[in-house]
C-alpha cells in the first residue's frame, strides 16, 4: 500500500492538547516547533501538530463552547481563527505557520473532526469542485457525542468525495504533513466510521501531497484491524490517556491484542505522553480538577511508559510544554539507545505476565534481541526472563538501555530489580 511508505516508521512529534487543550496559540506551536528543532530533532522527532479547534476564535481550555460560530470559507471548509494563528491573515490558512516549521528541517500536522460544519449546513453553502451543497451531504444524525462542530457526511451522496478531496486539497496547499481525524476511530455512538475513513484516504492519495493519517479517538475495534491498516497511519487503540497509573497499567493488556498489528506504515498508537508541564489550557478527561501542573506519574512510572510505547512501538506523541522541560524530561525524549529499539525493533510480543511481573520482546535485523522487564506492582522485585524464552540459545552479553551500562555476559537468564510501577530494557547481543 502506498500510503504505508509516509510514516514507514512510527511517527515522533509534539501535539498541543495536553498543555493548551483547544486553545492553543500561534507563539506557543512556533515555540515549541523551535524547540523541537535545537534539541529533539536529531533524535528523530519531527512532527508539530496543532490540535482540535484551531478554527474557534473564543477557545479558552480544552473545555469547547457548544453552537458558537467558527472561522469557515465560502467552500465549507474551517479556516484558522486569525486572532489566534495572525499568519492566517488574508486567507493564507496555515501556510505561512507550516512554512516556518518546514524551515526548521520538521513536519506540520493538524487535527480536525470528521464531517462537515454544522454551520455550513445550516447556512447551506457550496462544495468545491461539484454542484452538491453542504446541507446535500450532510448526514445529521450522525454526530459526535462530546464536540457541537460538525455533523458526518454521507458517503453515499453525490459530493461526498468532492469535500473531503476539497479539504486535503486545501491541506495540501499549506503544506500540511499530518492529519488527526477525531471522532472516526470508535465513537460511544456508532462504531468506526467506515466509509468516511474511506473518503478521506482517497482523498488524500488524490491531493499529491504525503501526509500522515491518524485516527482518533479509541479504543478501535480489534475486528476493524485490516480496514485500519488498509487505510490509515495510526490509530487510537485507547480512549484519552492521562497521567494515571491505572490507564498505563491497562495499556499492557491493549498493547498484547494489538502488536501482531504493528508494521511499517500502520502503527496501533497508544496516544500521547503526558510528560513535563501539562494542563496549561487543558484538563484532563479523568481528573477534570487538575489544571496547570506537572506530569502526575513517578519516574518510574515515566520509564514504564516509554518502555512499553518504545518496545511496542507506538506513535511517540508528547504532550507537555517543550520549552519548560526540565533535564530529566529531557532525557527521556533523547537516549539515543531506547530510541533506536523503537524505530527499528521487529516483532515485538509479550513473553509473559505473571501476576504483576510483565515482559516484551523485540529484536532487530541484526539478530540483537530487545528485553523489557516491568514490575507493575506496589512493591520493588526481581522481574526474570530466560535467554531461552527470549529466542536465545547459550550465552549472550547484555548492556542496560535506561542506564547506559554493559551487563556483562549472560549464561541462563536476565534479571533485574525492578522498582514499584517500574522497567528496566535491555538489549542483548
Amino acid at each position: 500500500m502506498k500510503h504505508h511508505l509516509v510514516a514507514h516508521t512510527s511517527p515522533m512529534g509534539w501535539n498541543s492538547w495536553d498543555c493548551y487543550g483547544a486553545a492553543v496559540r500561534e507563539e506557543e506551536v512556533r515555540g515549541n516547533a523551535q524547540y523541537m528543532a535545537e534539541h529533539l530533532k536529531e533524535y528523530g522527532w519531527e512532527y508539530v501538530v496543532v490540535d482540535i479547534q484551531w478554527y474557534e476564535p473564543g477557545a479558552v481550555s480544552s473545555q469547547y463552547r457548544s453552537f458558537v460560530p467558527l472561522e469557515m470559507d465560502s467552500f465549507s471548509r474551517l479556516i484558522p481563527a486569525v486572532n489566534r494563528f495572525p499568519s492566517a491573515a488574508d486567507g493564507h490558512g496555515f501556510q505561512a505557520l507550516a512554512d516556518y516549521v518546514h524551515s526548521l528541517g520538521l513536519k506540520f500536522g493538524i487535527h480536525i473532526m470528521r464531517g462537515i460544519p454544522r454551520q455550513a449546513v445550516h447556512q447551506d453553502t457550496p462544495i468545491l469542485g461539484t454542484q452538491a451543497t453542504a446541507r446535500q451531504i450532510a448526514h445529521p444524525n450522525s454526530i459526535c457525542p462530546w464536540n457541537t462542530d460538525m455533523y458526518g457526511v454521507d458517503a453515499t451522496k453525490e459530493g461526498a468525495q468532492e469535500y473531503y478531496n476539497s479539504l486535503f486539497d486545501l491541506y495540501a496547499e499549506w503544506g500540511v504533513d499530518f492529519v488527526k481525524v477525531d471522532d472516526i476511530a470508535a465513537s460511544r455512538l456508532y462504531d468506526t466510521h467506515l466509509a468516511e475513513i474511506e473518503l478521506i484516504r482517497q482523498a488524500i492519495a488524490q491531493c499529491g501531497r504525503p501526509m500522515v493519517l491518524s485516527l482518533s479517538p479509541g479504543p478501535a475495534p480489534l475486528e476493524h484491524a485490516s480496514e485500519l491498516i488498509a487505510n490509515a497511519n495510526m490509530w487510537r487503540m485507547t480512549d484519552d490517556f492521562w497521567d494515571v497509573w491505572s490507564l498505563l497499567h491497562g495499556m499492557f493488556e491493549r498493547c498484547e491484542k494489538w502488536a501482531e498489528h504493528v508494521g511499517p506504515g500502520h502503527w496501533p498508537d497508544c496516544d500521547m505522553l503526558p510528560l513535563g508541564h501539562l494542563g496549561i489550557r487543558s484538563v484532563d478527561s479523568v481528573d477534570s480538577g487538575s489544571h496547570d501542573r506537572w506530569t502526575r506519574f513517578t519516574k518510574d512510572e515515566q520509564l514504564t511508559m516509554m518502555t512499553l510505547w518504545s518496545i511496542f512501538r507506538s506513535p511517540l506523541m508528547f504532550g507537555g510544554e517543550l520549552r519548560d522541560n526540565d533535564a530529566w524530561t529531557l532525557s527521556l525524549l533523547t537516549n539515543e539507545e531506547v530510541l533506536d529499539a523503537h524505530r527499528n525493533g521487529l516483532d515485538a510480543r509479550q513473553v509473559y505476565r505473571k501476576d504483576e511481573h510483565i515482559v516484551w520482546t523485540s529484536h532487530n535485523v541484526e539478530g540483537h534481541v530487545y528485553a523489557a522487564l516491568f514490575n507493575a506492582g506496589d512493591e520493588a522485585s526481581r522481574v526474570c526472563v530466560s535467554l531461552q524464552d527470549l529466542g536465545i540459545e547459550g550465552q549472550t552479553s547484555g548492556r542496560d538501555l535506561w542506564n547506559r551500562v554493559n551487563l556483562g555476559t549472560l549464561e541462563q537468564e536476565l534479571s533485574a530489580e525492578v522498582p514499584p510501577h517500574g522497567a528496566a530494557l535491555f538489549i542483548l547481543k
